[in-house]
């Protein structure tokens, strides 16, 4: 009798560490996905920027994990929360992919000449506080989106060739206009980019 119940009871504690074998492998694999996520992003960007000092050698797409990156940070979950790309001579567009750094804190890619328009993808950065851009040759206008954005608390856009009017709407409310966009000069600046494109559109 005793040896029949114990043959029974085998099969079932199998199945039992089998099951926890599962769910312990997942959710170890669910950071090294998340971290995969975040260097598909970067890499996006690095494919679409000119970096005439090979400021952003090290970011190997075939590493994976982003974290070892130069200008990158990364919380204990090798979750990238930082980037600190400015004064680096890079040039070109901002990747919306960057849209999918969704445990990014603060982006810095000011003082190069980055070209085009701010990808309305940064308006889903939920834990995004802090956005500098200024020094740059950005176009276009500053998307509605960047008011989806709650966390945010610091946004510079100064010195870019920014069209349209200054969003007042979500996050923009809580942010004073000398942290936002570079003060009551840049206020200037921006009503006379938007006067110019709006005569270059007729």
């Amino acid at each position: 009798m005793a040896l029949a119940a114990a043959t029974r009871i085998e099969p079932i504690a199998a199945a039992v560490l089998i099951i926890m074998a599962i769910v312990v492998v997942a959710s170890s694999s669910e950071p090294a996905a998340a971290a995969n996520k975040d260097a598909d992003a970067l890499t996006a960007l690095r494919n679409g920027l000119r970096d005439p000092d090979g400021a952003l050698a090290s970011w190997d797409a075939s590493l994976g994990n982003p974290c070892t990156w130069f200008y990158v940070t990364c919380d204990g979950s090798n979750r990238v929360i930082r980037l600190d790309l400015g004064k680096l001579k890079l040039s070109g567009p901002l990747a919306p992919e960057l849209g999918r750094l969704d445990q990014l804190q603060f982006m810095e890619i000011y003082e190069n000449d980055i070209q085009g328009r701010i990808p309305s993808e940064l308006g889903g950065l939920a834990n995004l506080v802090g956005l500098d851009l200024h020094g740059n040759r950005i176009s276009g206008p500053v998307p509605l989106a960047l008011g989806n954005i709650r966390s945010l608390k610091l946004l510079d856009l100064s010195s870019n060739d920014l069209c349209g009017t200054i969003p007042t709407s979500g996050a923009f409310k809580d942010i004073p206009p000398s942290r936002s966009i570079g003060g009551a000069p840049f206020l200037h600046e921006l009503v006379w980019f938007w006067d110019r494109c709006w005569h270059a559109a007729i």
